[in-house]
């Protein structure tokens, strides 16, 4: 898979306090996936993956609980239609994320410290804000809530201990998970397989069995009617809603480095992180890129169609469904108990009232549908700092992996353990939806920055691969949107809101 630097000749620069790209030749989709040719079924079978990680994540913070908790106190009118641009921008910005990764073989984390003034500045900021947005553990916090429901038969009661211990065995599952993978991205493709189709197909049949069809239309015509957002709802709650509908908004591109170790691109020659069950794999430090003539422009198209392919024919068409599907749910809900829910039970809330109207089959089903959700996206955004922070520091620090001796899980694995002892510390300080909520607007801080920084590096890379200049005009509504809702978050923390409804 990587070759040796020494073979390498040609290189060519792109940006600032990083090595040059070495240049070779895009491989084929065939090549890579070992197949003799891409049809429906090797598609479906092989080249689909990065979206669906991305998906699970994203099916669990907006879609089950954001999502349902605004629309159950608000209604779908002048909510939907932020949930509709949100999806339509971010999938547009996971698209540009996933360009330079498969233009370069480098995944975004290692790219920004091209950007001036240089990885010192870039690198070290970037994987904080990950941290410092996703370390707070609320799906987990969530899905403990869920499983201790399903064990007692009954919502737990406020502060206890016990849904908290649920939590962390949970982190300890994806601890499991990704030991016993050989190659961890494609673990956590199998796994968003079974575990998005089987949770959307779920929340399908309840919806038809449950939920009137007036219901349905008033959630579809919530997308696509523009209305000033309902009295009482607040900018704040809005952006939380924003921020993780699809999935983080300006930090969309720390789960787009999968694509790199699904072989996507240029990807093939970077290498990617094994399991602990599979052999050792060396990543390449810096990135390869391809030469600008027609057997690679036509392979580059070739590999960008497979990238719109799985972004918005499964990301954003799954992203809309996780959004529609449990939001209705929840307005059958309220329309059931004649009240909305509120912070602290939202987890569990939709579960509570079902049980009291359709009996305790429907209250455990929908119970292990949320702690599911929940755990798919505790589990990609786990795994996901994880592989940022390993990244970062693999492909800055010579030092580091002189250390490691070239294997990258000498690395991964300790600061998994690591990362899981601070997250169960964490989730004892708040409430699991205030948690979530909090990383949601942390989410729209790095649309203040990245979507420049996106810019600079996609306008340097080669002809075939660089986008169009509309894409920069998409990329610049992602800061004005996103950007929006974190300055009213922050105006909001110390005073008063940019905005009241």
């Amino acid at each position: 898979m990587a070759d040796t630097v020494e073979s390498r000749r040609e290189t060519v620069p792109l940006g600032v306090s990083r090595p040059d790209l070495v240049v070779e030749d895009l491989p084929t989709p065939e090549e890579v996936f070992g197949v003799r040719r891409i049809g429906p079924s090797q598609l479906i079978k092989f080249a689909i993956g990065p979206s669906l990680i991305a998906l699970g994540i994203s099916i669990g913070s907006g879609e089950w609980l954001l999502g349902p908790q605004a629309v159950g106190q608000f209604g779908f009118v002048g909510v939907g239609w932020v949930i509709l641009i949100s999806a339509l921008l971010q999938t547009f910005y996971n698209v540009e994320c996933s360009r330079y990764v498969v233009a370069t073989g480098e995944v975004p984390v290692v790219g920004w410290g091209r950007v001036p003034p240089g990885w010192f500045l870039w690198v070290p900021l970037s994987v904080f804000l990950v941290i410092f947005a996703f370390i707070a553990g609320g799906w987990a916090a969530s899905a403990g809530q869920g499983v201790y429901a399903v064990v007692h038969g009954e919502i737990a009661p406020s502060g206890a201990e016990e849904p908290r211990i649920y939590a962390i065995l949970l982190l300890v599952v994806v601890v499991l998970l990704t030991a016993a993978a050989r190659k961890v991205t494609r673990t956590l493709e199998l796994a968003n397989w079974a575990l998005v189709a089987g949770m959307l197909t779920v929340l399908l049949v309840l919806d038809l069995f449950l939920v009137p069809w007036d219901i349905w239309w008033e959630g579809i015509r919530g997308f696509f009617t523009p209305a000033a957002p309902p009295e009482g709802i607040s900018a704040t709650q809005l952006g939380g809603l924003a921020g993780f509908t699809a999935l983080a908004s300006g930090l969309n591109w720390y789960v787009m480095g999968h694509y790199r170790d699904k072989g996507y691109g240029m990807g093939y020659r970077a290498g990617f992180i094994s399991g602990l069950r599979g052999e050792k794999q060396e990543i390449l430090p810096s990135g390869v890129t391809f030469p600008d003539n027609e057997k690679n422009q036509q392979l580059w198209r070739r590999w960008y169609r497979l990238l719109l392919t799985d972004m918005w024919g499964v990301f954003f068409v799954g992203a809309m469904l996780g959004m529609l599907l449990p939001t209705i749910l929840m307005a059958r809900a309220v329309e059931i108990a004649g009240e909305g829910p509120t912070q602290e039970n939202v987890p569990t809330f939709v579960a509570e009232v079902l049980r009291g109207e359709y009996g305790s089959f429907v209250f455990y089903i929908a119970l292990i549908l949320g702690v599911a959700i929940l755990f798919t996206t505790q589990l990609g955004i786990f795994e996901a700092m994880v592989r940022v922070t390993t990244d970062a520091s693999h492909g800055t620090s010579a030092r580091l992996r002189s250390f490691i001796e070239g294997d990258p899980r000498r690395f991964y694995y300790p600061f998994m353990i690591l990362l899981l002892i601070v997250i169960s510390i964490v989730i004892h300080l708040a409430l699991p939806v205030g948690l979530i909520e909090w990383s949601a607007n942390m989410s729209n801080l790095g649309a203040l920055i990245f979507p420049f920084m996106l810019i600079y590096l996609n306008s340097k890379l080669p002809r075939p691969a660089r986008p169009r200049p509309w894409h920069y005009v998409i990329l610049l509504l992602n800061f004005v949107f996103f950007g929006f809702f974190f300055l009213n978050f922050i105006v909001d923390f110390f005073g008063d809101p940019l905005v009241t409804f």
